[in-house]
C-alpha cells in the first residue's frame, strides 16, 4: 500500500467462485473509529452481491427484488453497534420535520415490540439459537414497517445496513408476504459482511444476537458516552480480512 498524506491506498484482490474480484481502497492513515471504515463495508458488500447477483442470472434465474416492494422491509432487520451509532446520526441530522417523523416512528416500534415482550424472546435465543428464527418469523407477522421505509421504498437506501444489502431473492415477489424457507428463496453469498462487521467490533459478549434496526436510537442514546477503538484504516481492514479468512491480509501491498 502506498501513503498519501493521511491516507493509504491499495488493492484487493478476492476470488470468489471462481470469478475474481477486485478493489480499490483508500482508507484513512491515521487511527478512526470503526464507523469511519462503513463506507468501505458497503462498497465491498454491493461487489460481493453483485457477482452473487450475476451468478444466479447466468443460471436462468432472476432477481424479484426491485424499488417499490418493501415486503422484507418489515424484518427485524440486524446490524451493528456501528450502523447502529450511524443510523443515529443520520437521522439526527435530517431535517426537523422529517426527523420527528422518523423518531416517531422508532419510537412507536419500539414499543409495540417492548408490550408483546419481543425483545426479551430475542434475548432468549442467545441461548437458544434453534428458537431465533422463529422469533423473526414473529416480528415479520406483526407487519410493523422499516421507520424509513416511504412508499414502500428504502428512503436511506444509498446508506442502509449491510444485511439490507445482503438480502435478495429470486422466489416471486409475492411469496415475500408469507416467508418461509420452502417459499422465498434467497441469493446465497460466500460471506455475509454483515456478520463479519459483528465480530470485529465485537469486545464483549453481548446481551442480544444482534441489534434490531428499530433499537439503533436507543441503542445509540443508551451508549453515547462508551468508549470506542480507534484503529488506522489498514489495521480494520486486516482485522475484517483475519476474521473473513482465519489469515493475516499481506503487508506493503
Amino acid at each position: 500500500m502506498k501513503n498519501k498524506e493521511k491516507w493509504v491506498t491499495g488493492e484487493i484482490r478476492l476470488s470468489i467462485e471462481g470469478q475474481p474480484l477486485e478493489m480499490q481502497m483508500t482508507v484513512p492513515a491515521k487511527p478512526v473509529k470503526l464507523r469511519r471504515m462503513l463506507p468501505i463495508f458497503q462498497m465491498m458488500t454491493n461487489s460481493i452481491v453483485d457477482i452473487s447477483a450475476r451468478a444466479v442470472e447466468a443460471k436462468g434465474e432472476k432477481i424479484s427484488c426491485k424499488k417499490g416492494c418493501g415486503a422484507c422491509c418489515r424484518q427485524p432487520v440486524p446490524i451493528s453497534e456501528t450502523e447502529a451509532l450511524e443510523i443515529a446520526y443520520i437521522v439526527e441530522h435530517l431535517p426537523s420535520k422529517k426527523r420527528e417523523k422518523i423518531e416517531k416512528r422508532f419510537s412507536e416500534a419500539v414499543e409495540h415490540f417492548r408490550k408483546i415482550n419481543w425483545f426479551e424472546k430475542l434475548e432468549n435465543t442467545a441461548t437458544a439459537p434453534e428458537t431465533l428464527q422463529a422469533v423473526v418469523l414473529e416480528y415479520f407477522h406483526e407487519g410493523i414497517p422499516c421507520p424509513f421505509l416511504e412508499n414502500e421504498s428504502c428512503s436511506i437506501h444509498q446508506n442502509r445496513p449491510l444485511a439490507c444489502r445482503e438480502y435478495l431473492v429470486t422466489s416471486p415477489a409475492e411469496n415475500c408476504s408469507k416467508p418461509s424457507a420452502q417459499s422465498v428463496k434467497r441469493v446465497e453469498l460466500l460471506f455475509l459482511p454483515s456478520k463479519i462487521l459483528m465480530r470485529i467490533e465485537s469486545r464483549e459478549k453481548k446481551r442480544f444476537p444482534f441489534i434490531p434496526l428499530i433499537r439503533a436510537l436507543e441503542w445509540a442514546k443508551e451508549n453515547k458516552n462508551r468508549e470506542e477503538i480507534l484503529r488506522t484504516g489498514e489495521e480494520w481492514m486486516e482485522s475484517f480480512f483475519r476474521e473473513l479468512t482465519g489469515d493475516e491480509i499481506p503487508k506493503g501491498r
